[in-house]
Protein backbone atom coordinates (compact mmCIF):
# COMPACT_ATOMS: atom_id res chain seq x y z
CA UNK A 1 0.00 0.00 0.00
CA UNK A 2 1.35 3.35 -0.37
CA UNK A 3 1.44 6.15 2.57
CA UNK A 4 1.60 9.44 2.49
CA UNK A 5 4.70 10.96 1.70
CA UNK A 6 7.58 12.35 4.48
CA UNK A 7 5.52 16.04 5.92
CA UNK A 8 9.46 17.97 4.51
CA UNK A 9 7.78 17.21 1.38
CA UNK A 10 5.28 19.60 2.17
CA UNK A 11 6.99 21.82 3.83
CA UNK A 12 9.02 25.20 3.12
CA UNK A 13 12.77 25.03 3.38
CA UNK A 14 13.35 25.96 7.26
CA UNK A 15 17.22 27.53 6.91
CA UNK A 16 17.98 28.30 10.23
CA UNK A 17 17.68 23.98 11.26
CA UNK A 18 19.40 23.80 8.64
CA UNK A 19 22.27 25.71 9.07
CA UNK A 20 22.71 24.79 12.60
CA UNK A 21 23.25 20.98 11.73
CA UNK A 22 25.66 22.62 8.97
CA UNK A 23 27.27 24.49 11.98
CA UNK A 24 27.64 21.41 14.09
CA UNK A 25 29.21 19.63 11.06
CA UNK A 26 31.34 22.26 10.15
CA UNK A 27 32.82 22.05 13.47
CA UNK A 28 33.20 18.73 13.90
CA UNK A 29 35.17 17.93 10.56
CA UNK A 30 37.49 20.99 11.60
CA UNK A 31 39.01 18.81 14.10
CA UNK A 32 38.66 15.89 12.50
CA UNK A 33 40.45 17.76 9.64
CA UNK A 34 43.73 17.55 11.67
CA UNK A 35 44.74 14.03 11.05
CA UNK A 36 45.94 14.77 7.35
CA UNK A 37 48.45 17.92 7.70
CA UNK A 38 49.66 15.56 10.81
CA UNK A 39 50.13 12.60 8.98
CA UNK A 40 54.12 13.89 7.63
CA UNK A 41 54.78 14.59 11.32
CA UNK A 42 53.23 11.28 12.70
CA UNK A 43 54.88 9.06 10.09
CA UNK A 44 58.44 10.53 11.12
CA UNK A 45 57.82 11.12 14.70
CA UNK A 46 56.89 7.38 15.06
CA UNK A 47 58.78 5.72 12.44
CA UNK A 48 55.89 3.97 10.22
CA UNK A 49 55.16 3.42 6.61
CA UNK A 50 52.51 5.32 4.62
CA UNK A 51 50.02 2.11 5.16
CA UNK A 52 50.40 2.04 8.99
CA UNK A 53 49.48 6.25 8.13
CA UNK A 54 46.50 5.00 5.82
CA UNK A 55 45.34 2.84 8.60
CA UNK A 56 44.91 5.62 11.08
CA UNK A 57 41.86 6.97 9.00
CA UNK A 58 40.70 3.41 8.81
CA UNK A 59 40.33 3.41 12.55
CA UNK A 60 38.22 6.57 12.63
CA UNK A 61 36.17 5.07 9.67
CA UNK A 62 35.96 2.13 10.57
CA UNK A 63 33.24 2.50 13.75
CA UNK A 64 30.97 3.76 10.26
CA UNK A 65 29.88 -0.04 9.78
CA UNK A 66 27.58 0.97 12.47
CA UNK A 67 25.91 3.55 10.72
CA UNK A 68 23.02 1.67 9.45
CA UNK A 69 22.10 0.24 12.82
CA UNK A 70 22.11 3.35 14.70
CA UNK A 71 19.99 5.11 11.34
CA UNK A 72 17.76 2.40 11.79
CA UNK A 73 17.36 3.10 15.51
CA UNK A 74 17.14 7.08 14.93
CA UNK A 75 14.26 6.24 12.72
CA UNK A 76 12.58 5.23 16.16
CA UNK A 77 14.31 7.35 18.92
CA UNK A 78 15.19 11.06 18.84
CA UNK A 79 18.73 10.59 18.36
CA UNK A 80 19.50 14.36 17.94
CA UNK A 81 21.81 14.40 20.94
CA UNK A 82 24.51 12.41 18.67
CA UNK A 83 25.15 15.72 16.29
CA UNK A 84 25.66 18.07 19.72
CA UNK A 85 27.80 16.02 21.11
CA UNK A 86 30.19 15.18 17.89
CA UNK A 87 32.23 18.52 17.83
CA UNK A 88 33.80 18.08 21.74
CA UNK A 89 34.25 14.08 20.87
CA UNK A 90 36.16 15.39 17.85
CA UNK A 91 37.66 18.43 19.75
CA UNK A 92 39.09 15.84 22.26
CA UNK A 93 40.52 13.06 20.42
CA UNK A 94 42.09 15.01 17.40
CA UNK A 95 43.77 17.83 19.64
CA UNK A 96 45.71 15.01 21.77
CA UNK A 97 47.14 13.58 18.56
CA UNK A 98 49.99 15.92 18.47
CA UNK A 99 51.29 14.51 22.04
CA UNK A 100 50.36 10.87 22.44
CA UNK A 101 53.76 8.82 21.65
CA UNK A 102 51.79 5.47 21.09
CA UNK A 103 50.59 4.64 17.55
CA UNK A 104 48.26 1.97 19.65
CA UNK A 105 47.00 5.24 21.42
CA UNK A 106 46.30 7.54 18.56
CA UNK A 107 44.31 3.91 17.13
CA UNK A 108 41.65 4.24 20.39
CA UNK A 109 41.76 8.18 20.03
CA UNK A 110 40.69 7.80 16.58
CA UNK A 111 38.26 4.67 17.20
CA UNK A 112 36.28 6.78 19.96
CA UNK A 113 36.17 9.89 17.44
CA UNK A 114 34.69 7.63 14.83
CA UNK A 115 32.00 6.34 16.97
CA UNK A 116 30.70 10.11 17.50
CA UNK A 117 31.32 10.68 14.31
CA UNK A 118 29.18 7.69 12.90
CA UNK A 119 26.48 9.03 14.89
CA UNK A 120 26.67 12.61 13.73
CA UNK A 121 26.68 11.19 9.79
CA UNK A 122 23.41 8.91 10.69
CA UNK A 123 21.75 11.62 12.08
CA UNK A 124 22.41 14.76 10.91
CA UNK A 125 22.14 14.44 7.04
CA UNK A 126 18.19 13.50 8.50
CA UNK A 127 17.85 15.68 10.95
CA UNK A 128 18.71 18.19 7.99
CA UNK A 129 17.00 16.73 5.14
CA UNK A 130 13.40 16.72 7.48
CA UNK A 131 13.67 20.64 7.50
CA UNK A 132 14.42 20.53 3.34
CA UNK A 133 11.10 21.12 2.09
CA UNK A 134 10.96 20.45 -1.68
CA UNK A 135 14.58 21.16 -1.83
CA UNK A 136 16.28 17.96 -0.58
CA UNK A 137 19.15 18.44 -3.04
CA UNK A 138 19.44 22.00 -1.24
CA UNK A 139 19.88 20.84 2.52
CA UNK A 140 21.81 18.17 1.07
CA UNK A 141 24.61 20.60 -0.16
CA UNK A 142 24.08 22.86 2.82
CA UNK A 143 25.09 19.94 4.92
CA UNK A 144 27.91 19.36 2.75
CA UNK A 145 29.19 23.04 2.63
CA UNK A 146 29.50 22.87 6.89
CA UNK A 147 31.52 19.62 6.50
CA UNK A 148 33.88 20.96 3.69
CA UNK A 149 34.28 24.48 5.63
CA UNK A 150 35.54 22.46 8.41
CA UNK A 151 37.88 20.49 6.24
CA UNK A 152 38.99 23.25 4.71
CA UNK A 153 39.84 25.54 7.72
CA UNK A 154 40.80 22.18 9.90
CA UNK A 155 44.69 22.35 7.72
CA UNK A 156 45.30 25.82 7.97
CA UNK A 157 44.48 26.01 12.10
CA UNK A 158 46.73 22.57 12.27
CA UNK A 159 49.57 23.92 10.37
CA UNK A 160 49.23 27.28 12.45
CA UNK A 161 49.05 25.67 15.41
CA UNK A 162 52.42 23.14 15.20
CA UNK A 163 53.91 26.48 13.72
CA UNK A 164 53.63 28.22 16.72
CA UNK A 165 52.36 26.14 19.79
CA UNK A 166 54.25 22.81 18.61
CA UNK A 167 52.33 19.40 18.47
CA UNK A 168 51.87 19.24 21.77
CA UNK A 169 50.42 22.50 21.94
CA UNK A 170 47.19 21.88 20.39
CA UNK A 171 44.57 20.62 23.27
CA UNK A 172 44.93 24.81 23.57
CA UNK A 173 41.88 24.36 20.57
CA UNK A 174 39.55 21.87 22.88
CA UNK A 175 37.20 24.46 24.56
CA UNK A 176 36.45 25.56 20.53
CA UNK A 177 34.85 21.76 20.07
CA UNK A 178 32.94 22.24 23.94
CA UNK A 179 31.42 25.81 22.97
CA UNK A 180 30.07 24.27 19.98
CA UNK A 181 28.31 21.54 21.20
CA UNK A 182 26.77 23.53 23.89
CA UNK A 183 25.72 26.48 21.51
CA UNK A 184 24.57 23.64 18.75
CA UNK A 185 22.57 21.40 21.97
CA UNK A 186 20.49 24.75 22.93
CA UNK A 187 19.78 25.68 19.01
CA UNK A 188 18.16 22.31 18.22
CA UNK A 189 16.51 20.87 21.14
CA UNK A 190 13.10 23.04 20.31
CA UNK A 191 13.66 21.77 16.50
CA UNK A 192 10.98 19.44 14.83
CA UNK A 193 11.37 15.82 15.25
CA UNK A 194 13.19 14.96 12.42
CA UNK A 195 11.41 10.89 12.55
CA UNK A 196 8.77 9.57 10.40
CA UNK A 197 5.11 9.65 11.95
CA UNK A 198 5.22 6.49 13.97
CA UNK A 199 2.40 5.18 11.57
CA UNK A 200 5.34 5.55 8.64
CA UNK A 201 7.47 3.22 10.55
CA UNK A 202 8.52 0.13 8.52
CA UNK A 203 10.83 -2.61 9.69
CA UNK A 204 14.76 -3.12 8.75
CA UNK A 205 13.67 -5.15 5.75
CA UNK A 206 10.98 -2.87 4.69
CA UNK A 207 13.56 -0.23 4.34
CA UNK A 208 16.08 -1.84 3.27
CA UNK A 209 13.98 -3.10 -0.01
CA UNK A 210 13.51 0.42 -0.61
CA UNK A 211 17.00 0.91 -1.09
CA UNK A 212 18.27 -2.90 -2.61
CA UNK A 213 17.73 -1.64 -6.26
CA UNK A 214 20.49 0.55 -6.65
CA UNK A 215 22.63 -1.24 -4.00
CA UNK A 216 24.94 -2.51 -6.60
CA UNK A 217 25.47 0.42 -8.92
CA UNK A 218 25.85 2.66 -5.76
CA UNK A 219 28.12 0.65 -4.02
CA UNK A 220 30.56 0.90 -7.40
CA UNK A 221 29.94 4.60 -7.82
CA UNK A 222 30.97 4.47 -4.23
CA UNK A 223 34.00 2.26 -5.16
CA UNK A 224 34.93 3.96 -8.10
CA UNK A 225 35.40 7.62 -6.78
CA UNK A 226 37.00 6.74 -3.19
CA UNK A 227 40.60 6.15 -3.70
CA UNK A 228 41.13 9.88 -5.82
CA UNK A 229 38.64 11.15 -3.05
CA UNK A 230 41.26 9.70 -0.37
CA UNK A 231 44.37 10.33 -2.35
CA UNK A 232 43.75 14.02 -2.42
CA UNK A 233 41.99 14.33 1.00
CA UNK A 234 44.26 12.00 3.32
CA UNK A 235 47.99 12.33 1.15
CA UNK A 236 47.66 15.37 -0.95
CA UNK A 237 50.23 17.57 2.14
CA UNK A 238 52.24 14.77 1.43
CA UNK A 239 52.47 14.17 -2.17
CA UNK A 240 53.04 18.18 -2.14
CA UNK A 241 55.95 17.77 0.48
CA UNK A 242 57.66 15.01 -1.96
CA UNK A 243 57.35 16.94 -4.80
CA UNK A 244 59.66 19.84 -2.58
CA UNK A 245 56.95 22.15 -1.61
CA UNK A 246 56.70 23.65 2.17
CA UNK A 247 54.69 22.79 4.74
CA UNK A 248 52.86 25.55 4.61
CA UNK A 249 52.23 25.25 0.82
CA UNK A 250 51.66 21.64 1.05
CA UNK A 251 48.91 22.57 3.98
CA UNK A 252 47.57 25.60 1.62
CA UNK A 253 47.20 23.23 -1.13
CA UNK A 254 44.60 20.94 0.71
CA UNK A 255 43.13 23.96 2.01
CA UNK A 256 42.38 25.34 -1.59
CA UNK A 257 41.11 21.98 -2.94
CA UNK A 258 38.47 21.53 0.30
CA UNK A 259 37.72 25.59 -0.15
CA UNK A 260 36.70 24.91 -4.24
CA UNK A 261 35.18 21.71 -2.57
CA UNK A 262 32.70 24.26 -0.79
CA UNK A 263 31.24 26.01 -3.78
CA UNK A 264 31.29 22.40 -5.47
CA UNK A 265 28.99 20.66 -2.82
CA UNK A 266 26.82 23.91 -2.33
CA UNK A 267 26.54 24.09 -5.92
CA UNK A 268 26.27 20.51 -6.54
CA UNK A 269 22.57 19.42 -4.79
CA UNK A 270 21.31 22.47 -5.61
CA UNK A 271 21.57 21.89 -9.40
CA UNK A 272 20.50 18.41 -9.21
CA UNK A 273 17.23 19.74 -7.77
CA UNK A 274 16.48 22.08 -10.97
CA UNK A 275 18.57 19.68 -13.64
CA UNK A 276 17.92 16.25 -12.14
CA UNK A 277 20.40 14.15 -10.76
CA UNK A 278 21.31 12.07 -13.64
CA UNK A 279 22.72 14.49 -15.46
CA UNK A 280 24.88 16.91 -12.60
CA UNK A 281 25.76 13.20 -11.84
CA UNK A 282 26.98 11.91 -14.96
CA UNK A 283 28.65 15.93 -15.90
CA UNK A 284 30.45 15.97 -12.34
CA UNK A 285 31.73 11.77 -13.00
CA UNK A 286 33.26 13.32 -16.44
CA UNK A 287 34.62 16.03 -15.33
CA UNK A 288 36.20 15.42 -11.91
CA UNK A 289 39.26 13.12 -13.30
CA UNK A 290 39.58 14.85 -16.29
CA UNK A 291 40.81 17.78 -13.73
CA UNK A 292 42.89 15.41 -11.86
CA UNK A 293 44.84 14.51 -14.79
CA UNK A 294 45.92 17.89 -15.74
CA UNK A 295 46.69 18.35 -11.90
CA UNK A 296 49.08 15.62 -12.13
CA UNK A 297 50.72 16.87 -15.25
CA UNK A 298 50.55 20.48 -14.78
CA UNK A 299 53.88 21.95 -12.86
CA UNK A 300 54.46 24.97 -10.89
CA UNK A 301 51.76 27.31 -10.24
CA UNK A 302 49.32 26.20 -12.73
CA UNK A 303 49.45 22.76 -10.60
CA UNK A 304 47.87 24.87 -7.56
CA UNK A 305 46.14 26.68 -9.96
CA UNK A 306 44.17 23.33 -10.93
CA UNK A 307 43.42 22.30 -7.44
CA UNK A 308 40.07 24.43 -7.60
CA UNK A 309 38.71 22.66 -10.46
CA UNK A 310 39.75 19.22 -9.03
CA UNK A 311 38.09 20.13 -5.87
CA UNK A 312 34.90 21.15 -7.43
CA UNK A 313 33.74 18.52 -9.36
CA UNK A 314 35.22 15.73 -6.95
CA UNK A 315 33.46 17.02 -3.93
CA UNK A 316 30.13 18.35 -5.88
CA UNK A 317 29.09 14.71 -5.85
CA UNK A 318 28.35 13.54 -2.48
CA UNK A 319 25.42 15.97 -1.55
CA UNK A 320 23.48 14.34 -4.85
CA UNK A 321 24.37 10.91 -4.28
CA UNK A 322 22.66 11.64 -0.38
CA UNK A 323 19.98 13.30 -1.83
CA UNK A 324 18.62 10.29 -4.22
CA UNK A 325 19.15 7.77 -1.38
CA UNK A 326 16.94 9.68 0.93
CA UNK A 327 14.18 9.50 -1.93
CA UNK A 328 15.14 5.85 -2.16
CA UNK A 329 13.61 5.59 1.23
CA UNK A 330 11.14 7.70 2.41
CA UNK A 331 9.76 6.18 5.91
CA UNK A 332 13.31 4.74 6.60
CA UNK A 333 15.68 7.72 5.51
CA UNK A 334 18.21 7.29 9.02
CA UNK A 335 18.25 3.72 7.59
CA UNK A 336 19.25 4.71 3.97
CA UNK A 337 21.57 7.11 5.02
CA UNK A 338 23.01 5.30 7.59
CA UNK A 339 23.36 2.33 4.57
CA UNK A 340 24.95 4.89 1.82
CA UNK A 341 27.03 6.76 4.50
CA UNK A 342 28.19 3.31 6.00
CA UNK A 343 29.34 2.03 2.40
CA UNK A 344 31.22 5.47 1.77
CA UNK A 345 33.13 5.44 4.96
CA UNK A 346 33.94 1.72 4.53
CA UNK A 347 35.02 1.69 0.86
CA UNK A 348 37.18 4.96 1.50
CA UNK A 349 38.74 3.47 4.66
CA UNK A 350 40.20 0.48 2.51
CA UNK A 351 40.66 2.78 -0.64
CA UNK A 352 43.15 5.19 1.63
CA UNK A 353 45.29 2.17 2.58
CA UNK A 354 45.17 0.88 -0.81
CA UNK A 355 46.46 4.45 -2.06
CA UNK A 356 49.31 4.31 1.08
CA UNK A 357 50.20 0.89 -0.21
CA UNK A 358 50.56 1.80 -4.14
CA UNK A 359 52.46 5.05 -2.62
CA UNK A 360 55.28 3.02 -0.75
CA UNK A 361 55.25 0.55 -3.29
CA UNK A 362 54.84 2.23 -6.75
CA UNK A 363 54.86 6.35 -5.55
CA UNK A 364 52.18 8.95 -4.72
CA UNK A 365 52.39 10.31 -8.21
CA UNK A 366 51.55 6.55 -9.85
CA UNK A 367 49.09 6.09 -7.09
CA UNK A 368 47.21 9.41 -7.74
CA UNK A 369 47.24 8.27 -11.17
CA UNK A 370 45.74 5.23 -11.09
CA UNK A 371 43.18 6.35 -8.33
CA UNK A 372 42.42 8.67 -11.45
CA UNK A 373 42.08 6.24 -13.78
CA UNK A 374 39.62 4.19 -11.76
CA UNK A 375 37.32 6.87 -11.53
CA UNK A 376 36.74 6.93 -15.39
CA UNK A 377 36.67 3.18 -15.48
CA UNK A 378 33.41 3.21 -13.16
CA UNK A 379 31.52 5.62 -14.85
CA UNK A 380 29.01 2.93 -16.50
CA UNK A 381 27.91 2.44 -12.67
CA UNK A 382 26.91 6.27 -12.81
CA UNK A 383 24.78 5.38 -16.04
CA UNK A 384 23.04 2.39 -14.14
CA UNK A 385 22.68 4.26 -10.74
CA UNK A 386 21.11 7.10 -12.44
CA UNK A 387 18.68 5.10 -14.40
CA UNK A 388 17.19 3.94 -11.18
CA UNK A 389 13.68 5.54 -10.73
CA UNK A 390 13.37 7.18 -7.29
CA UNK A 391 11.00 5.90 -4.73
CA UNK A 392 9.32 8.38 -3.15
CA UNK A 393 7.00 6.24 -1.41
CA UNK A 394 6.94 4.14 1.35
Amino acid sequence: MTSTPPTTENETFHAGGVITIAAAHSVHDTYSAFLSPLLPLLIEGLGISKTAAGLLTVFYQGPSLLQPVIGHLGDRANLRLLVASAPTVAAVAFTLLGLTPSYGLIALLLIAAGLSSAGLHSIGPVLTGQMAGRSLGRAMSVWMVGGELGRTLGPLITVAAITYLTPRGLPALLPGGVLASLIVYRRIRDLPDYRPPAGQHIAWNGAFDQVRPILLPLTLVIAARSLLVMALSSFLPTFMTEQGEGLWVAGASLAIMQAAGVIGALTGGSLSDQLGRRRVLIALTLAAPAAALAFLYAQGWLRLALLPLVGFTLLATTPVLMALVQERAAAGRSLANGIFMALNFVITSVAVVIIGALGDRLGLPAAFLIATLTMIAGTPAVFALTGQKPALTA
